[in-house]
């Protein structure tokens, strides 16, 4: 495995920057914001993760260690290939996705190109329990996390599923009893996913 690669920027394009090292030149696919960190002929140091697929090897790279975790994490959820999962860090920084994952937002995933609906919601009940808390100050008390409350995220994200409203209301109530007055919301979808799979 390459884990890193540090070498002088031989050329940068829109979505990949060569630098070279010991005389070879080595291709990395790098989000637009570690892009815009590199300077021809500036050496640079890039955090990388080696894919290897049966027609290709592509050399992935990152500004530092944190990003690269999250784009290792992120292809544990279901659906997500290495394209897809620097998709989603060209969008959002990894603060703003593990945020975004532990309110439960999986809107704001739908910004990243070939991400839907029901993707972004499988990804953050996938990754809720993975992706690590936010490293940066989060301010509390916001609407989105106080005024909505866990019944209406399972029915939203439910619903996001492809499921209707009526059934979405049907499964958060069926589990309600079970759960408590303040459950998880991650926890609380996966019981009304049980509770709709059987019938």
């Amino acid at each position: 495995m390459i884990a890193h690669v540090r070498g002088t920027v031989h050329s940068v394009t829109l979505s990949s920057a060569v630098l070279e090292v010991g005389g070879l030149g080595y291709e990395v696919l790098c989000t637009p914001d570690t892009l815009a960190g590199l300077r021809v002929g500036e050496e640079a140091l890039l955090a990388t993760s080696f894919v290897v697929r049966e027609d290709s090897m592509t050399l992935f790279g990152f500004r530092d260690a944190d990003e690269k975790s999250c784009f290792q994490v992120l292809q544990t959820a279901s659906g997500v290939g290495p394209k897809l999962a620097q998709a989603v860090l060209a969008v959002m920084s990894p603060d703003a996705l593990r945020q975004a994952i532990h309110a439960d937002d999986a809107k704001a995933l739908t910004k990243v190109p070939g991400i839907g609906a029901k993707g972004a919601a499988k990804i953050v009940i996938e990754l809720k329990d993975r992706i690590g808390h936010p490293h940066g100050t989060v301010t509390s008390g916001g609407p989105t996390v106080t005024v909505v409350t866990w019944r209406e995220q399972v029915v939203e994200g439910l619903v996001g599923l492809g499921y209707s409203a009526k059934d979405a209301e049907k499964a958060a109530d069926g589990v309600a009893a079970t759960l408590g007055d303040n459950p998880d919301v991650g926890v609380a979808l996966r019981a009304a996913l049980q509770h709709l799979s059987r019938g």
